[in-house]
């Protein structure tokens, strides 16, 4: 195959038609796991090759070195340290990742259609942090424990060719879902809900072939848009002539335009993992029972473009990033007997800025998009004080809430596009920053016009 002609013909660079080849064999990788002879050690060590092989030829024989700098610093840290492995792990792998970030540039690299080692060594470091995190919980009483901690804790410490298996899985490797050892362990060895049961296995085939047909519309759809709504027009003089509405409406169309790349990306790493089994998340309870694939989900396409709240977003996209989110940072700096608050929010959307890379535009968008939901939360918590027979009120705070989420989400996704401060701060003053101005009004008015729910003013009349 002639790699320059083909690239030039879809119109990607060399390195990125490289990867979607080693992407996309990700899918017929992960079928074959399950053929695999030697039982779970086979099938950890056909986990960690397949894993090395399909990065080598995707990034080139550095990847791997740079993969094995957090994996060590996970391990050794669970091997020597079990108490503190968790905060180490944290710190070092943040740490390592942050350096690859500024010293690739990585965001200038996938702004220019580019590609490198780095996105499949953000999803290496979220897996080897919760690991060494669940082995940390295994210390602990399980009283102390939320539900999440007693589910993903780990006991004893796996041994180096599960680690390497469950690190290096190609099914997740590239793009993600992040996935926690526990599941990665009973899925390999056949236990939990893998293990064999009166309903027999699931069949992959119908989720894999939906997921595919999913890629390849949303993959059609991005390469039809992208030429209509290219980001360099925020900072050519055209827009700057625009009217305000037409500006508005660009943004809209610029993220959405955006958004359709990465539910392609999104879709085959979702065949994959549902091809592989991993994906598997347990039955239905209709009759007959139907198998359901959420380890595998990383987005809701139409919960996220017709979210009805800002507060639904981390909930639809990047739908296991944000678990791992909630699970690793924002529950864990929730004091024990208190409710999280707005710092547990900013705290969280800012590790999820930096994870990401070290880019204004990164730092700014998650800035905002912690506004963003704080003001949404501010607009359900009025709509949930109108009495029943308000009906129709209830329903235009709705309305309101639907509209404010599309303006704001639309408006604060260019930071997270452009990533320079400059382009950042022009795009947003194009439209007057019009979406930092409405949430923080919103939570300000949310502060003073304190409500009760509804149901509550009920009970008390009664």
């Amino acid at each position: 195959m002639d790699m320059e002609s083909t690239a030039a013909a879809i119109g990607v660079s060399v390195p990125v038609l490289r990867f979607l080849l080693c992407f996309i064999a990700t899918i017929p990788t992960g079928f074959f796991h399950q053929f695999v002879p030697g039982g779970a050690t086979g099938k950890h060590l056909y986990a960690a090759v397949t894993g090395l092989v399909l990065s080598y030829l995707s990034f080139g024989f550095s990847s791997n070195l740079h993969f094995l700098v957090p994996m060590l610093v996970g391990y050794v840290s669970m091997v020597v340290y079990r108490k503190r492995c968790g905060v180490i792990t944290f710190v070092l792998a943040f740490g390592y990742l942050i350096g690859c970030h500024v010293y690739y540039m990585s965001g200038d690299a996938w702004k220019e259609g580019g590609i490198d080692a780095t996105g499949a060594l953000m999803v290496l470091t979220l897996k080897v942090i919760s690991c060494a995190i669940n082995y940390n919980d295994g210390l602990l009483k399980e009283e102390d424990l939320r539900e999440s901690q007693k589910k993903n804790r780990l006991l004893k410490l796996p041994s180096l060719i599960e680690y390497m298996g469950y690190c290096l899985c190609c099914a997740s490797h590239f793009a993600g879902p992040v996935y926690e050892m526990k599941d990665y362990l009973d899925w390999t060895e056949g236990k939990g809900i893998w293990s064999k049961s009166e309903k027999g296995s699931p069949s992959p085939f119908g989720a894999t072939i939906r997921a595919l047909v999913q890629a390849g519309f949303c993959m059609g759809l991005y390469l039809y848009l992208v030429p209509h709504y290219p980001l360099s027009k925020f900072t050519d003089p055209v827009y700057k002539e625009w009217g305000f509405w037409k500006r508005l409406s660009y943004q809209y169309m610029a993220g959405l335009t955006a958004r359709w790349k990465y539910y392609f990306i999104w879709s085959i790493s979702e065949a994959a993992i549902i091809i592989s089994g991993l994906g598997f998340s347990g039955w239905t309870d209709s009759s007959p029972p139907k198998a359901r694939w959420d380890h595998a989900k990383n987005v809701d396409i139409l919960g996220l473009e017709f979210a009805r709240s800002a507060v639904e977003i981390p909930l639809v996209w990047n739908i296991q990033v944000s678990t791992w989110l909630r699970h690793y940072v924002y529950d864990r700096l929730v004091p024990k007997g208190k409710k999280a608050g707005f710092f547990q929010l900013l705290a969280t959307q800012t590790v999820s800025a930096v994870w990401h890379g070290l880019y204004p535009g990164y730092i700014i968008f998650f800035v905002q998009s912690a506004l963003m939901i704080a003001g949404s939360r501010a607009i359900y918590r009025w709509q949930q004080s109108v009495p029943p027979n308000l009906g129709l009120l209830k329903k235009l705070f709705m309305l309101v809430n639907f509209a404010y989420t599309v303006l704001v989400l639309s408006y604060s996704c260019v930071g997270f596009m452009v990533l320079s401060l400059h382009e950042t701060l022009t795009s947003y003053g194009s439209v007057y920053y019009i979406g930092t101005i409405i949430p923080v009004v919103l939570i300000l008015l949310g502060n003073v016009i304190k409500t009760k729910p509804a149901r509550s003013k009920a009970r008390k009349e009664q």
